[in-house]
């Protein structure tokens, strides 16, 4: 089957497309026919040698896949050959065939495209484990969501909106995406190369207050700020530590006002977990994609023949949204 290889690790010229052996379903699992996949940035992490996938799992760039099932396992039920499915993959996304367990599928629904549902997976469970699972983010709360414009933050800024709607959302953005963060809904949007600590306007909007939740990738340097930022009870998620991973903490602070910090990653949860995330995800959330209440915001959709230009797309974080990698 055609994929996307790497040739060491390291920038975009590692990147080849070439055969590899089409993989084969254990009995829990399914065999995906791929039509898309989507660029994650731990794919870019994966590429330069930094995040190894699970054991087990294949060593093809790719989280995510939208396609038909092709082949069952011989424990699978409830599915069948030619279903339309999405499904959460711990490697092997970016190829012509890839598996998945059963109980990370969710069915396509009429109303998406394929393009669209290889948009949901990584994202919007992400965000959905994240801000309501994990930060028991609810109605009527305020939320400080990092990095506007980026797949995480545009599918935790769309779930809010469709399954919080009294919610208040703060996002902090380049200033080239301010206004789309803005038009997507969110409440204030911070210009972080402005104002890297935002905890005086956040103060001023909460009108002291503080925020419920802060959903953080950045890490080190938004500590300070984010934990002077959230309000009593507040609960910091932190899913990624792009600005480095040791900061100095006020645990008194952090005490007297009972405050958390959780850390969080989804792709290395043993497999029955994430099928428990999926299967609330899929009961809480799917239904708001199928009638059209959440689109997901596709930049640029490549063929896979051009994924270093997906790639650096990414890199240069040129992109609002999702970037798709159309395989077939």
């Amino acid at each position: 089957m055609k994929a996307v290889l790497l040739d060491g690790f390291g920038g975009l010229e590692v990147l080849k497309v070439g055969e590899a052996e089409k993989p084969v379903a254990k009995d829990d699992q399914v065999l995906i026919k791929v039509v898309a996949t989507s660029i994650n940035r731990p794919d870019l992490v994966q590429r330069e040698g930094k995040y190894p996938p699970p054991p087990g799992d294949s060593e093809i760039l790719g989280l995510e896949v939208a396609g038909t099932i092709e082949a069952l396992g011989a424990a699978v039920k409830g599915w069948k050959v030619g279903d339309r499915v999405m499904t959460l993959v711990g490697g092997g996304g970016y190829a012509e065939y890839a598996v998945a367990y059963a109980s990370h599928l969710m069915p396509i629904p009429e109303s998406m495209s394929f393009e669209e549902a290889a948009c949901v997976c990584e994202s919007y469970i992400t965000a959905f484990l994240n801000v309501f699972m994990i930060g028991e983010f609810a109605d009527g709360q305020t939320g400080i969501f990092h990095g506007g414009g980026g797949g995480v933050n545009t599918a935790a800024l769309q779930l809010s909106k469709a399954l919080t709607p009294a919610s208040k959302l703060i996002v902090t953005a380049h200033p080239s995406k301010i206004e789309r963060v803005r038009q997507l809904g969110a409440d204030l949007v911070i210009d972080f190369t402005q104002t890297p600590d935002f905890t005086d306007t956040v103060k001023e909007f909460t009108a002291k207050k503080g925020v419920d939740l802060v959903l953080d990738h950045v890490g080190a340097k938004y500590l300070a700020p984010n934990m002077n930022s959230l309000g009593y009870k507040g609960r910091l998620v932190i899913i990624g530590v792009i600005s480095g991973i040791k900061a100095e903490l006020n645990l008194a602070l952090m005490m007297v006002k009972r405050q958390q910090i959780i850390g969080s990653v989804l792709r290395s949860r043993p497999v029955a977990e994430k099928g428990e995330i999926v299967a609330e995800f899929s009961r809480r959330a799917l239904p708001k994609f199928a009638d059209r209440t959440i689109v997901p915001i596709i930049e640029k959709v490549f063929p896979l023949d051009q994924v270093v230009e997906a790639h650096r797309m990414m890199e240069e974080d040129k992109h609002f949204g999702k970037i798709v990698l159309k395989i077939s």
